[in-house]
């Protein structure tokens, strides 16, 4: 897959098209991207898809904070593993939020980017009012020769309407079974290794203190998770917890702290990424050390059988 940034579009071939977000890239994006792919390959056209490098809300508004499924890089990535020919990256700007509906079709999508046919996903919305529909945008196209197409809409048997928003109280919920069947990949963050308190090396559960490389992803609810840790091309199973240590401290800063199991190198200031398998159980305060190594025990215990059926 190209990847081509909006200052570099000059050698742009006529295409056919989608725009959107795209935070996740989840079932249901990939089954519209699929529809791109199989309109170009029967018109012998590129295929094309036209994301931004920042969520448009936070463009237009200094309080809105994203709890983004990818970041841009993960999300570039994921694209790229869907068939697409092309995606555009386009920066967002307040300029561009004022562009009319018309105008954002013919001036960005048919004059700049070459858009011969445009798949519109179901709740998307173009221009700065956002009251205009699939029917005007079908209107515009066919005044500037631009095919405008109503994507089908993917649905499965739990879940009527597949979007972001709901992977994300799915993730919110623990749920880690639905968010990464709807995603088709395993939920991750990734972030590097820093100091921490190291009382876990003293109890026997020596754990990686990790602090995620975008403060704009969407990090789970507190609790202890099954997990898989990636680190230097190898996989890992680990448990992590995510929470402010309440029977070790009072201190209510959270912390995302990881137990590798069997593993024994030094990682600090290194790079590992993190993918949430399933929640074992809320954050809890314990009677002493004891308790929660006997607890802490019980997880690891859970944790294998879960990762023993991957």
């Amino acid at each position: 897959m190209d990847v081509i940034y909006q200052t570099n579009t000059a050698n742009l071939l006529p295409c056919v098209a989608t725009v959107g977000i795209f935070d996740g890239v989840h079932v249901g994006h990939r089954f519209l991207i699929d529809q791109v792919i199989a309109s170009a390959k029967m018109q012998n056209l590129q295929s094309v898809v036209i994301t931004f490098a920042k969520h448009p809300r936070s463009i237009l508004s200094a309080d809105f904070h994203p709890e983004l499924l990818n970041t841009l890089d993960e999300k570039i990535a994921q694209l790229a593993t869907t068939g697409i020919d092309t995606c555009i990256v386009l920066e967002f700007t307040k300029e561009m939020a004022a562009l009319s509906a018309y105008d954002f079709l013919k001036s960005i999508l048919k004059d700049k980017f070459k858009v011969n046919t445009l798949f519109v996903g179901h709740d998307h919305r173009f221009g700065h009012d956002r009251l205009e529909g699939f029917p005007e945008y079908k209107q515009y196209g066919e005044s500037m020769g631009m095919e405008v197409i109503q994507a089908k809409r993917y649905a499965t048997a739990e879940f009527e309407h597949i979007c972001s928003s709901e992977i994300r109280l799915e993730i919110q919920r623990g749920n880690f079974h639905s968010v990464n069947s709807l995603l088709s990949y395993n939920y991750s963050v990734k972030g590097k290794v820093v100091s921490g308190f190291k009382v876990g090396r003293k109890i026997g559960f020596p754990t990686a203190n990790l602090v995620p490389n975008d403060a704009e992803k969407l990090i789970p609810p507190l609790g202890v998770y099954a997990v898989r840790v990636q680190w230097n091309n190898g996989k890992y199973n680990g448990m992590m917890n995510i929470g402010t240590r309440p029977t070790l401290s009072n201190d209510l800063k959270i912390s995302l702290e990881v137990n590798i199991f069997n593993f024994d190198q030094d990682i600090y200031n290194q790079e590992i990424e993190v993918e949430f398998i399933q929640k074992i159980r809320d954050e809890k305060k314990f009677n002493g050390m004891d308790e929660l190594i006997e607890q802490l025990n019980k997880d690891k215990v859970a944790v294998l059988e879960i990762l023993s059926t991957l």
